[in-house]
């Protein structure tokens, strides 16, 4: 089986299933005041969404289009071809409401998105839309108000992947220039004509025409969008007898230092990409760090972290200001700018709110710089302030003699050993991530021990001592694992999670091996990327053997290199995948447990799910439900934040699963576990790949591209659901109860998967094995 590599050009939402949405505006130069109200209020009223926001236009001047880009950081622009609606109609052309009703037609001419939403540049946003961006299917507007509720509204449309195709543009042209449709019906007609009225009707909240509250009426509470229909427009003079209407529009026409500073300093969360775009030029107004704090804390949680150094240092930061210190703290250490970062936080940790916090932090840097006798005393005085913090007793634990005894490979003689760079996970953390390094190293020998491995933690700064260790082995192996990720222990040597300087990595004067390492970058997610393409180009140089973990990162790898180094990057599948074969002793289960264990993952859970969250617990529900019916369902967490899952469906929809808490596990319990259950339902990378290099059969919750990249390689894509499929939970059920009824079938086909992933590591094998020699 050699599964061919995927194509570079695809998207990874396309893998994931992830809903594209966008908002869209037809804008000229006449309604231009009204668009840029429009996208205040949007901001201000709904500050947790940021997606691409469709600019439509065909006359906009430079210094316009500045203009809007200032108030958005996602704009689309596309112009407009107005000969493309030639022949629609008989009149005048140039009048700016029929251009409007024909160019906005060209939204459904896009397709790269699976939701846009529409909105007249008279509009003005009053109210939460988040039902709006949950709608999934067909095509949503607000009745006509005193006509027939049969028909659509103009304005405000909510269109869905299925009405933006080829075949429904040619119907709209056709409908068009059939010459049916007077200047006054344009869009209407042709839309109304087309949907033969079924269409979803949506609540008149979200299309609150002005004329119905002429006479002053007041703006309704509940109305989320007021549509200033009309010749007369808020920005041209208004119109008597709307002043409440009037005075809602006026609330959002602010100055760009006014806005921004309402939004800065809004209670409620908002998404990051906002307030990096509105903060840009933020500095503390006095004693006031309050939007500098917020603006530097999305950089930090966006992997921004030059930029979280530049807006937290604009200002002279006084001693009392604890938090600007902590995170200022944080920010330099992530650009691995340690002596600042440790003199910030140490005047952070005069807070004794904080201070077990701020110590956590402290240790950590002591640690990563291989102070492990500071580290380990920043993590007790971090206790002595809470005793509950987790950080600090993790801290501490792993400075304990009997936990750095794990380092000491005074056991083995040193050019007898292979050095072996990897996250070695600490007790209570990832349970997937603490069976990689045994799991790598099976596939070199059955001596896993000190005897024949020294140990090197990924995120502990490579320096010159370290550099000595590694030349005196006979090689060095880097592996396995999602290392090339850029936030789960930013620095800023490589910008991945070896924190290795380029000056150092190129005395490594041994063979070194990168195995079955991953591109682990989610959806959205970024590196820096001049800082990571540098270091990534380096090692692929420095590289005797460069084997990635599924042929999805060998292609994005690949792309990032010379043409020169392409060809050095190949297959290597992640060791945990052939579990079966490397483990000495093992034995299939004569029996197994009849149960179904699940998993779900919630870190960076904005980047997994979008907007679909509700959907999925929902969808999740309804599986568990049928599911329970055929088997005992219980939950496996990888991780303690993975138990949300369990909290929220019994929540929200009364469900209560059994917790069978993995991250407590060593590796032999976790293998027993997996192997001993019928299937596993896995979010995490290894809640797939590790039941399945047991021969458990698998389905994958696909949230990140990982997951689709390894059911490609072993060619069975149907073993895995999208997060966000719309019918998510009777798919997973029938997909579920189709393995479990053919059992023995599912098991024998996972093992003939399994042999061709086996045939690549035995090949690979036997290249590294030249490659390293025998032990001397």
């Amino acid at each position: 089986m050699t599964a061919p590599l995927l194509d570079s050009a695809v998207r990874s939402e396309t893998l994931t299933g992830k809903r594209r949405i966008a908002f869209a505006s037809y804008v000229d130069e006449n309604y231009l005041p009204g668009f840029l109200n429009l996208l205040r209020s949007l901001a201000l009223t709904n500050p947790k969404v940021c997606e691409d926001f469709i600019v439509l236009y065909d006359d906009l001047q430079p210094s316009s289009i500045t203009a809007i880009r200032r108030l958005h950081p996602r704009i689309v622009l596309r112009r407009v071809d107005p000969s493309r609606y030639d022949g629609y109609v008989k009149g005048d052309q140039e009048n700016y409401l029929v251009r409007k009703a024909y160019f906005i037609l060209d939204v459904f001419r896009f397709r790269d998105y699976d939701t846009i939403i529409t909105l007249d540049t008279d509009m003005v946003v009053l109210g939460d839309l988040s039902e709006l961006l949950a709608m999934r299917t067909g095509l949503g507007a607000v009745p006509q108000f005193l006509k027939e509720q049969t028909k659509l509204n103009s304005g405000l449309l909510v269109i869905q992947k299925e009405y933006l195709t080829d075949s429904f543009c040619a119907q709209i042209d056709a409908t068009g220039k059939s010459g049916k449709y007077e200047l006054d019906k344009h869009d209407q007609g042709i839309l109304n004509a087309l949907l033969e009225h079924k269409f979803i009707r949506l609540d008149s909240r979200y299309n609150y025409v002005k004329r119905r509250l002429s006479g002053d009426k007041p703006v309704p509470e509940d109305v989320a969008i007021l549509h200033f229909t009309g010749r007369h427009k808020p920005w041209t003079g208004g119109e008597q007898g709307y002043s409440e209407a009037e005075a809602a529009w006026e609330r959002f026409s602010l100055t760009h230092s006014e806005f921004t500073a309402e939004f800065l300093a809004l209670p409620s969360d908002r998404h990051p990409d906002l307030l990096m775009h509105f903060g840009r030029d933020v500095v503390a107004d006095g004693d006031d760090f309050g939007p500098v704090i917020e603006v530097a804390m999305a950089c930090l949680g966006k992997g921004r972290y030059e930029d979280a150094v530049d807006v937290l240092t604009r200002t002279p930061v006084p001693a009392q200001q604890h938090r600007v210190h902590e995170l200022l703290g944080q920010a330099l250490a992530s650009v691995s700018r340690y002596d600042a970062a440790e003199a910030h936080l140490l005047l952070a940790s005069a807070d004794g709110g904080t201070a077990s916090r701020i110590f956590g932090r402290l240790s950590n840097i002591a640690w990563v710089r291989g102070d492990d006798t500071l580290s380990h005393e920043y993590a007790r005085s971090g206790l002595f302030a809470d005793l509950t913090d987790r950080s600090c007793r993790i801290a501490y634990e792993k400075t304990l003699p009997e936990t750095l005894s794990f380092y000491d490979d005074s056991t083995g003689v040193a050019p007898e050993q292979l050095a072996h760079v990897a996250f070695y996970m600490p007790r209570q953390g990832n349970a997937g991530d603490k069976v990689l390094p045994e799991t790598v190293r099976m596939c070199f020998g059955s001596d896993t021990g000190a005897k024949s491995w020294h140990s090197i933690h990924a995120h502990r700064l490579f320096d010159e001592a370290a550099l000595e260790r590694v030349n005196s082995r006979r090689g060095l192996v880097i592996g396995g694992g999602g290392l090339f990720i850029p936030d789960t222990s930013p620095n800023g040597n490589s910008a991945w999670q070896w924190n290795v300087p380029d000056r150092l990595l190129e005395r490594i004067d041994v063979p070194l091996a990168v195995f079955a390492v991953g591109y682990n970058a989610f959806d959205g997610q970024a590196y820096t990327r001049r800082r990571f393409e540098e270091s990534l180009r380096l090692l692929v140089s420095k590289s005797a053997f460069f084997g990635l973990r599924n042929h999805g990162s060998v292609q994005k790898v690949r792309d990032l290199l010379p043409s020169e180094l392409q060809d050095r990057v190949i297959f290597q599948p992640c060791p945990t995948t052939v579990s079966r074969q490397l483990v000495p002793g093992w034995q299939d289960p004569v029996e197994r447990d009849d149960t179904v264990l699940i998993n779900c993952a919630y870190d960076r859970a904005g980047l997994r799910f979008g907007h679909d969250y509700d959907h999925f617990l929902k969808e999740m529900a309804t599986a568990v439900r049928n599911l329970g019916s055929h088997a005992e369902v219980r939950y496996a967490a990888h991780a303690l934040d993975d138990e949300r899952f369990v909290f929220d469906l019994r929540r929200t929809y009364g469900i209560s699963l059994p917790v069978i808490p993995m991250y407590d596990f060593d590796t032999d319990q976790l293998r027993d576990a997996y192997a001993r259950t019928k299937l596993v339902i896995g979010m995490r990378g290894h809640a797939g790949m590790i039941p399945f290099g047991c021969g458990t059969p698998i389905i994958s919750l696909i949230s990140h591209p990982k997951m689709a990249y390894f059911l490609s390689d072993i060619e069975r894509p149907e073993w895995g659901v999208s997060v966000h499929d719309l019918n998510l939970g009777s798919v997973l059920t029938e997909r579920a109860l189709g393995l479990l009824d053919n059992h023995a079938a599912s098991v024998a086909d996972v093992y003939g998967r399994q042999e061709a992933l086996w045939d690549v590591t035995q090949a690979n094998a036997a290249q590294l094995k030249k490659i390293f020699g025998e032990p001397l």
